[in-house]
C-alpha cells in the first residue's frame, strides 16, 4: 500500500515514514459497480483517495441528476474528492458513485486533519486543486441561476401575458362580429336621419364613449332602469335587450335618453338608439382590445428592464426600476403574499442592473421560500451616508442564531436536497460587493428576516 500511494500525485514528495503513515490511518475499501460512497446532504465523514477505477459525481439540481465530474485518477484534480465538505464543516454538496469496481483509500475526518498536520506537502496540491474546483461549482452555480432566472422570467411572462392577449383575442373577435351590425344600423340611421338629429346623436356617442365604473348593485339598478325606458318606447326585443347592457354601462340614463328623444323624430328614434347603442360597443371593444396591446408594451418593457438586453452591461438606473421589475416578472411566486413597498428619496446610481436584478430575484425568491407562499414581503429604499439602502424583509420563520454568520459561506445552505446550490446568497454577496464596492448583511428573528444591500452613491 506504501508503494501504491507513493504513485498518487497527491503525495508526490511524501517521505518513507510519512508513507508508511498514510498506509496505515487509512481504510483500503473495495467499491462494486454502482456502489455509493457518499450521498449529497449526508453529514461529511470522509476524505477519499482514488487508487483504481473511475467514479462519477453528481448533484440533484432540481430533481435532475447532473454529473459535475468524472474521476478516473489519471490528472490530480481526478484523485481525491470529499475535502471540501470536511474543512468547511458541511455535509456533502454531491454524490459520488462507483462505475466499474473500484478501490479506494477512506480516510476519517480525524484522519484527514492529521493529514494536513503530519503531510504539509499534501495541502500545496490539494488547496489549488480545491480552489479550481470551488471556482468551477460557483461558474456552474452562476450560470444555474442565470437559467433559473430565464425560466423565472419566461414563466412570469407567460402568466403575464395570458391575460391581456386572451383579452386582446375576444374584444377583437367580438368587435369583428359586431361591425356587420354596426354598418347596417349606421346605414339606416343615415337614411332616415336629418343632420340636427345626427349632430345630436354624435354628442351623446363622444360623452359616454367610455364605460364608467359602477358597483354590482348601482350597475343592476342603471340596466332596469334603461330597459324600462325602452319598453316605454317599444324598443325592447331583439337586439334592445343588449341596447340596454350596453347603454346603462357607458352611463346612459334615463335623462339622456329623454333628451334624444325629444330631439329625434318618433319614426327615427328607434334606428338611432341602435346605431348609438352598437357605436358605444364597437368603441369600448377596439378600447379593450388597445389596452390589451398598451399591456403587453408594458410587460415587455418591464422585461427589457429586468434582463437589460438593449443596453450597455453599467448604466445609470433608478433602483425601484429593477425591483418593480423583479416584481413584475416574479408574480406567479408572490401569490398569497402581501407585498409593500417603501421606496425613500434615492438618486440614480451608476451600476450593473443586469447583476443586480440577479441579487433582488435571489433575495425575493428565498423570501417567499421562508414565509411558506403566505405573508407580507415588505422593501424600502433609503440614502444612509454616502450609500443606497435597499431592505428587503419578510415575515418568515427565521434564520437560527447558530447558523446566522454562515449564510454567506460558498455551498451553505439550509433548504432540502436538490432546492438549493447554496450558492445564490454567496454569489449576491459577490456581486454587492465586488461588482460594486458594496454591503450586504442580515439580521433575523423568526418573523422578521432583513437583508440590506448598501450601494455607494459616488
Amino acid at each position: 500500500m506504501t508503494d501504491r500511494l507513493a504513485e498518487i500525485e497527491l503525495f508526490a514528495g511524501l517521505s518513507g515514514e510519512q508513507l508508511d503513515w498514510l498506509a496505515e490511518a487509512g481504510v483500503f475499501k473495495e467499491l462494486a459497480d454502482g456502489e455509493m460512497i457518499f450521498q449529497e446532504g449526508q453529514v461529511a465523514e470522509a476524505f477519499f483517495v482514488l487508487l483504481d477505477g473511475e467514479l462519477v459525481i453528481s448533484k440533484d439540481v432540481g430533481g435532475r441528476e447532473e454529473v459535475l465530474a468524472r474521476h478516473l485518477g489519471g490528472g490530480m484534480e481526478h484523485q481525491f474528492t470529499g475535502e471540501l465538505p470536511l474543512l468547511t464543516g458541511g455535509d456533502y454538496l454531491a454524490s459520488a458513485v462507483a462505475v466499474g469496481s473500484a478501490q479506494v483509500m477512506v480516510y476519517d475526518k480525524a484522519a484527514f486533519f492529521d493529514m494536513m498536520e503530519r503531510c504539509p506537502q499534501v495541502c500545496r496540491v490539494l488547496l489549488p486543486v480545491l480552489a479550481m474546483r470551488i471556482n468551477g461549482m460557483e461558474r456552474q452555480a452562476g450560470h444555474s441561476h442565470m437559467l433559473q432566472g430565464l425560466g423565472m422570467l419566461a414563466a412570469g411572462l407567460a402568466h403575464e401575458l395570458n391575460n391581456p392577449a386572451a383579452a386582446s383575442v375576444r374584444a377583437t373577435g367580438e368587435l369583428r362580429s359586431a361591425l356587420p351590425d354596426l354598418e347596417g344600423a349606421a346605414m339606416v340611421w343615415g337614411e332616415l336621419s336629418a343632420e340636427p338629429e345626427r349632430r345630436l346623436v354624435e354628442q351623446a356617442r363622444s360623452a359616454h364613449a367610455r364605460r364608467e365604473p359602477q358597483d354590482a348593485l348601482a350597475a343592476a339598478d342603471a340596466v332596469d332602469d334603461v330597459e324600462t325606458w325602452l319598453d316605454e318606447h317599444d324598443l325592447l326585443g331583439g337586439k334592445g335587450d343588449e341596447f340596454g347592457v350596453v347603454l346603462a354601462e357607458h352611463g346612459v340614463s334615463r335623462a339622456v335618453l329623454d333628451e334624444l328623444a325629444a330631439g329625434v323624430r318618433p319614426e327615427a328614434l328607434g334606428p338611432a338608439v341602435a346605431y348609438l347603442a352598437m357605436a358605444l360597443q364597437a368603441g369600448a371593444l377596439a378600447e379593450d382590445a388597445a389596452e390589451a396591446g398598451r399591456r403587453v408594451v408594458e410587460l415587455v418593457r418591464r422585461t427589457a428592464s429586468y434582463t437589460n438586453l438593449d443596453r450597455a452591461p453599467e448604466r445609470e438606473v433608478d433602483l425601484r426600476e429593477g425591483l418593480e421589475a423583479t416584481l413584475a416578472l416574479m408574480a406567479p411566486r408572490l401569490r398569497g403574499i402581501s407585498v409593500r413597498l417603501d421606496y425613500g428619496c434615492v438618486p440614480s446610481l451608476k451600476v450593473f442592473p443586469g447583476d443586480l436584478n440577479q441579487v433582488w430575484t435571489n433575495l425575493i425568491d428565498n423570501a417567499v421560500d421562508a414565509m411558506a407562499g403566505a405573508g407580507e414581503l415588505t422593501i424600502s429604499t433609503r440614502c444612509e451616508g454616502g450609500h443606497a439602502a435597499v431592505e428587503i424583509r419578510d415575515t418568515g420563520q427565521g434564520i437560527p442564531a447558530d447558523v446566522l454568520p454562515r449564510v454567506f459561506q460558498p455551498f451553505f445552505t439550509t433548504k432540502d436536497v436538490g432546492k438549493g446550490t447554496g450558492l445564490g446568497l454567496h454569489l449576491s454577496m459577490d456581486i454587492v460587493t465586488r461588482r460594486h464596492g458594496g454591503t450586504m448583511e442580515v439580521t433575523s428573528v423568526p418573523g422578521d428576516t432583513r437583508f440590506v444591500v448598501r450601494l455607494p452613491l459616488g
